[in-house]
């Protein structure tokens, strides 16, 4: 955020004293009827002003992160502070203020002269008309700007961007078995972190370069430590080849939204479990929740075959795991909202598109669907409302996707 409000600010310093340096260009006769003494004005109170505004702004938007860690989830705040439009908006108001007292200091020491008073003045309306644009749009932008639905949706759009930078299959399965160790040289980190990025190309240069294939083992959003590995070398390599290998995975204390659809899906299932806790009460939230996530598995179960770009050869990781992917995303809502009929039918909603989308995953699906139903029976009093989640249940899993489905609304 810093970046953008530096180089504004840069910009309207550089604004303001460039009309000193160009002012000669202009006749004296221009500038008198121009009447640009008036610039002083003007410049007092864009100043006052855009101080006030620059304040109000970061005011909001702190108000906003505050909002968001406390009543939706701490993980989505990092969208909300990446969020383009408030850093323009703020750098903008920030340049502006700066402008203004840049020319201000500028004119108190008679550095313009009469005729750079008139670069100044027409300098100064081009940035009154940024500062109109902007504080439009910043009106039109706060009014959503980290309320529950707008996060949601960025989360879901971080997901879905994250989704196509996937280069590698989803194991619609059970799970595939690990690599055989025997003869592998291991390769592990030297601290505690998340994997949020490996390098496949560098890894494929290492592996050409070592004459041995690469087993990768931990993708984005694994937790590695330095007792296991993160990937394997089919061979004997030496200690500079390590360490390439080594840097080709990028390391944090903390799990990021890019390369890593897994904590997308993590996030909105936290989102929903946070509206489902009895202080909040909010099962509305939670349903937009899962038909977001639904949206994100849906494209994910499309990308498995189609992706872009394939590792290298000698460069072998491992696929998505549907099985973890259903895990973070359904067994928080159904454990949390297994007492409520409303979301306890979506989900099930959910899951059965799902099912319907990657028969190949069914099975897993299936299971997952029957646990939920499982938690729900379990929780609710009514049985009518238990009679409801199992008709929705055989309605998406136990009739033949050929046979007509009884309509449950």
């Amino acid at each position: 955020m810093w970046f953008r409000a530096a180089l504004v600010c840069a910009f309207g310093g550089a604004l303001a004293l460039a009309s000193a340096l160009i002012g000669h260009t202009i006749s004296y006769q221009f500038a008198a009827t121009i009447g640009a003494k008036s610039v002083d004005g003007i410049l007092t109170i864009l100043a006052s002003s855009m101080l006030a505004v620059t304040t109000f702004s970061l005011t909001a938007m702190v108000s906003a992160y505050s909002g968001a860690t406390s009543t939706i989830t701490p993980r989505a705040v990092q969208l909300l502070i990446d969020d383009s439009t408030a850093q323009n908006t703020l750098a903008t108001f920030l340049g502006s203020f700066l402008f203004a007292i840049v020319g201000i200091v500028a004119l108190s020491t008679g550095l313009y002269g009469e005729t750079g008073r008139v670069i100044l003045l027409f300098g100064t309306i081009v940035v009154i008309l940024f500062i109109v644009v902007t504080l439009l749009r910043w009106i039109e932008h706060i009014a959503r700007f980290g309320r529950v639905s707008d996060t949601i949706d960025r989360v879901e759009r971080a997901a879905m961007r994250a989704v196509e930078t996937v280069a590698v299959p989803l194991d619609l399965g059970p799970g595939t078995a690990a690599p055989d160790r025997r003869g592998m040289t291991p390769v592990k980190p030297t601290t505690m972190a998340r994997v949020t990025h490996v390098d496949v190309a560098v890894l494929g240069d290492v592996a050409e370069a070592i004459d041995a294939d690469i087993h990768v083992l931990a993708l984005p959003g694994k937790l590695v430590e330095p007792g296991t590995p993160m990937a394997l070398v089919a061979g004997d390599c030496d200690s500079a080849a390590i360490d390439e290998i080594r840097q080709a995975f990028t390391l944090s204390h903390h799990r990021t939204f890019d390369h890593d659809p897994r904590f997308g899906l993590v996030v909105l299932s936290e989102i929903a479990s946070r509206a489902l806790s009895p202080a909040v009460n909010d099962p509305g939230t939670a349903i937009a929740a899962i038909e977001a996530s639904a949206r994100v598995m849906l494209r994910l179960t499309d990308r498995r075959s189609s992706t872009d770009a394939a590792p290298p050869a000698r460069v072998h990781v491992p696929p998505i795991r549907l099985t973890e992917l259903l895990d973070d995303w359904c067994r928080p809502i159904a454990r949390d909202g297994a007492a409520i009929v409303e979301v306890g039918v979506r989900l099930q909603k959910a899951l059965a598109a799902l099912a319907r989308h990657a028969e190949a995953a069914r099975p897993l699906i299936d299971r997952e669907a029957r646990d939920a139903a499982a938690r729900a029976g379990a929780a609710m009093t009514s049985e009518a409302d238990r009679a409801l989640i199992e008709r929705t249940y055989q309605a998406g899993f136990a009739v033949a996707p050929s046979e007509p489905r009884p309509n449950t609304g």
